[in-house]
């Protein structure tokens, strides 16, 4: 017995869309309890994806201390007025800014062998099912997981 995708899928699947902003993507994964979440266009099919390390990049320790130079430059030593340091601080980025474009997907007949091939190949954590070139569900490696534990073997 071969099991699939389709078998271990997750279903309907939380998505965002392209113009999505990071907080509204933020919420949707913290309400989730999910790590990312894919970006579809209009007509259903995969734009990208954003993780949560995605959303993270901009606070890491050498973007502040590249953001801190710029302003730096910027003031020339003047004190900038709080309202444009305000505005800076705000982020106005959307799904589509920080999205992973190139997006490892599989078909709904990937089997188990082939679904752990490509996570461990290309270091995901997930994989999402398309139909048609349209997103029908994701795999994660918790899916993965759980199907080898009911069905031993299987990878083999």
């Amino acid at each position: 017995m071969t099991i699939t995708a389709a078998e271990i899928m997750t279903t309907p699947v939380a998505s965002v869309a392209p113009e999505a902003t990071i907080a509204e993507v933020a919420s949707l994964l913290a309400s989730k309890r999910i790590s990312a979440v894919p970006v579809c266009n209009p007509d259903g099919s995969m734009a990208g994806i954003v993780s949560e390390s995605d959303i993270l990049k901009p606070f890491r320790e050498s973007a502040r201390a590249r953001r801190d130079w710029w302003l730096g430059a910027v003031a020339e030593g003047e004190e900038l007025h709080q309202d444009f340091l305000d505005y800076l601080r705000q982020d106005t980025r959307a799904a589509a800014d920080v999205m992973v474009r190139h997006v490892i997907a599989v078909e709904e007949d990937a089997t188990l062998p082939r679904l752990a091939e490509l996570m461990i190949k290309h270091g995901v954590k997930r994989l999402p099912v398309l139909r048609d070139g349209r997103l029908v569900g994701i795999v994660s490696r918790s899916d993965l997981v759980a199907a080898v534990a009911k069905a031993p073997g299987m990878l083999v």
